[in-house]
Formats: structure tokens, C-alpha cells, sequence
């Protein structure tokens, strides 16, 4: 199971922390994601990591805004959002994919958290 936390309201141009934690079947060894949803959009990819947390990918709209990392020690797995915008406002999904290496389609993803609404307002 993945339990996403940390979204919230905040003004644009400030910053938040979602946090992803898996239970049960460690995710230390598979590849993670993040994904965001907006009202009336498709599922969209933000940031992916891999196992070790030694490759990241990022959506070109978040690039050098947000940080993906992960503690494979806390199993958990970490998006540091900053220079926030109103288009960022969305339900933020976290994602593993039973596999090491990471992908960044909505496809590649086997097991997702309930989400948590992040809304920036301007």
C-alpha cells in the first residue's frame, strides 16, 4: 500500500513536500513515480525515480521546480514541489512500478496511493 501526505493550499511562488510511504511489499527495490491529475484532465506524469535513486525524469512543465527523491531506508519516497503555480494545482498520485528502472506512462505503474489535492492559488 502507498500512502501519499504533505499537500495542502498554498500561494504561488511558495513550496510544499508530498511524501509517499509504502507498506507491506517493500518498494525499495522498484522504480517510483508521481503523477497529478487535474479537474476535467487525464492522468499526467511529473517525476519518476529508480531503485536506487541514482536516475530521475521530470515532465518538461516541472522541470527545476520540483525535486524527486527517495529513503529506501524509511521506504519512503519524497517530491519536493517549489516556485509553485496555479497549474500545479491537481490531486498528486504517487506510483511504484515493479520494476527497477523508471518510465514515466501512467501504463507502466502497477500499484498507486489514494492521491493528495495540491491547490496554489494566485
Amino acid at each position: 500500500q502507498l500512502q501519499a501526505s504533505g499537500g495542502g493550499l498554498v500561494q504561488a511562488g511558495g513550496s510544499l513536500r508530498l511524501s509517499c510511504a509504502a507498506s507491506g511489499r517493500t518498494a525499495s527495490s522498484y522504480a517510483m513515480g508521481w503523477f497529478r491529475q487535474a479537474p476535467g484532465k487525464g492522468r499526467e506524469f511529473v517525476a519518476a525515480i529508480n531503485w536506487s535513486g541514482s536516475y530521475t525524469a521530470y515532465a518538461d512543465s516541472v522541470e527545476g521546480r520540483f525535486t524527486i527523491s527517495r529513503d529506501n531506508a524509511k521506504n519512503t519516497v519524497y517530491l519536493q514541489m517549489n516556485s509553485l503555480k496555479p497549474e500545479d494545482t491537481a490531486v498528486y498520485f504517487c506510483a511504484v512500478r515493479h520494476k527497477a528502472i523508471l518510465r514515466t506512462s501512467v501504463e507502466d505503474y502497477d500499484d498507486w496511493g489514494q492521491g493528495t489535492q495540491v491547490t496554489v492559488s494566485s
